[in-house]
C-alpha cells in the first residue's frame, strides 16, 4: 500500500490524477482507486504547511529577511510536489 501511495505522489507532481491499484490487498481483495491532485493537496495541506516552518525558523535564527534571499535551490523528492513549489514561491515573492 504504501509503496503505491508513493508512485501516486510522484505520480501526481506531473499530471492531475493518478490511480492506485493493489492486487490482493487484503483477504484476495483488490484495491482500486483513482485521486486527483487536488484531492492529494487537500488531504495533505496541514503537512505542507508545516513545511513553511524551518524556513521561517531558518530566516529567524540567521536574522535574515526573505526580502533578502534571491533563490532557493530545492532537495528532495517532496519538493517536486507543485503545492510545495507554488507555497514556498508565494512565500518568498509575496
Amino acid at each position: 500500500l504504501r509503496t503505491a501511495c508513493e508512485r501516486a505522489k510522484r505520480t501526481l507532481s506531473s499530471s492531475t490524477e493518478a490511480s492506485i491499484e493493489i492486487d490482493a490487498l487484503h483477504e484476495g481483495i483488490d484495491f482500486y482507486s483513482k485521486i486527483t491532485r487536488a484531492s492529494f493537496e487537500e488531504m495533505n495541506m496541514d503537512l505542507f504547511r508545516s513545511t513553511l516552518e524551518p524556513v521561517e525558523r531558518a530566516l529567524r535564527d540567521a536574522k535574515i529577511d526573505k526580502n533578502q534571499i534571491h533563490d532557493v535551490v530545492l532537495v528532495g523528492g517532496s519538493t517536486r510536489i507543485p503545492k510545495i513549489q507554488k507555497m514556498l514561491q508565494d512565500f518568498f515573492s509575496g
